[in-house]
């Protein structure tokens, strides 16, 4: 294709757009413990920078990527979740097909099927995270990286781990809104702590 990004890109760029249009640089280091003292100090972040796109564009791209999760394509994964978010499901070609052919992935194979993307930030109306995910050569991205995303928003938003069967029906590919009774990400904790 024209355009190529990296999963990083695609989450930067998705914060980006939730914050208003203000850029914030990744980081992966929040605090340093000293090691003679054992304490820990904040790395200091720079400050956002702020891309000077119009607040009214930026305000309609959100207000479309919430109706994804509302009424569009992934309103049946993200429809009864416990808070607001906005997406935008996608599919990135693997191999090029013809004008006059038809993307048919039954015939390719595995390797040549398209991607499947999502990206996302929640919640809506005062996001705290932006994920993006892509799950190679699974097609459409409600159908597969759509539940992923949800998975990873309820589990940091919400406190909910998967139930055992919702785990099983996402790594077979079959998954869509959760099944079965979540967990508490507390008790998991506790469960996880416990074990000899």
């Amino acid at each position: 294709g024209y355009n190529n990004f990296t999963m990083l890109q695609l989450a930067s760029a998705t914060a980006t757009l939730a914050a208003g249009g203000v850029r914030h640089v990744p980081h992966l280091v929040k605090a340093r413990q000293d090691a003679l003292r054992q304490q820990l100090a904040d790395v200091p972040q720079p400050p956002g920078q702020n891309l000077g796109y119009r607040p009214d564009n930026v305000a309609l791209v959100q207000r479309a990527m919430v109706g994804v999760t509302q009424e569009g394509t992934s309103r049946g994964v993200f429809g009864n979740a416990p808070y607001l978010s906005g997406g935008k499901t996608g599919t990135a070609q693997a191999v090029s097909i013809g004008q006059k052919s038809r993307y048919d992935a039954a015939r390719l194979a595995e390797h040549q099927r398209d991607h499947s993307l999502y990206i996302a930030f929640a919640p809506a109306q005062q996001p705290r995270i932006a994920v993006a995910a892509i799950v190679e050569n699974a097609g459409f991205g409600a159908a597969h990286a759509a539940p992923l995303v949800r998975r990873v928003m309820d589990y940091w938003l919400a406190g909910i781990y998967p139930s055992e069967a919702d785990i099983a029906a996402l790594q077979r590919g079959q998954a869509g809104p959760p099944i079965g009774a979540p967990r508490r990400v507390a008790d998991m904790v506790r469960q996880a702590t416990a074990a000899p």
